[in-house]
């Protein structure tokens, strides 16, 4: 049988850092898929009933969280996911351009708590 559980993609390179994520998503009753890079995540995306995308900008390679993103919103059946970012670069100019995509939050590692960050996700996902 399916879970019935929502699933967020956790778009982030840093093992330590996802699996923190991975371990914290799960306690508050999350499954999570982690992909490192941007072809991992696409093939989640292609083949997992994602309920929301928690991206990092900064992805191995040449493309980068906001490439990401736009692939994601071009494409008529990942477009409605919702996506936050969570990243540690805070320049007003990125914020923007994660904005114009539509992107629903922008966090700042620096700034939020892992917790802070989930409680929020589950009010997005309300």
């Amino acid at each position: 049988m399916k879970s019935l559980k929502k699933t967020i993609l956790v778009v982030e390179d840093e093992s330590p850092l996802s699996e923190a994520i991975r371990d914290k998503l799960k306690i508050k009753g999350y499954d999570s898929i982690i992909a490192k890079t941007e072809s991992d995540a696409e093939e989640a995306l292609k083949n997992n009933k994602i309920d929301l995308i928690w991206l990092d900008h900064y992805l191995p390679g040449k493309k980068n969280g906001i490439y990401f993103a736009k692939q994601v919103k071009e494409n008529s059946i990942w477009r409605k996911i919702p996506i936050i970012v969570v990243t540690n670069t805070a320049s007003p100019d990125k914020q923007e351009a994660y904005c114009q995509l539509g992107v629903k939050k922008y966090y700042t590692k620096s700034n939020f708590s892992l917790l802070e960050i989930i409680n929020n996700i589950s009010n997005l996902l309300k």
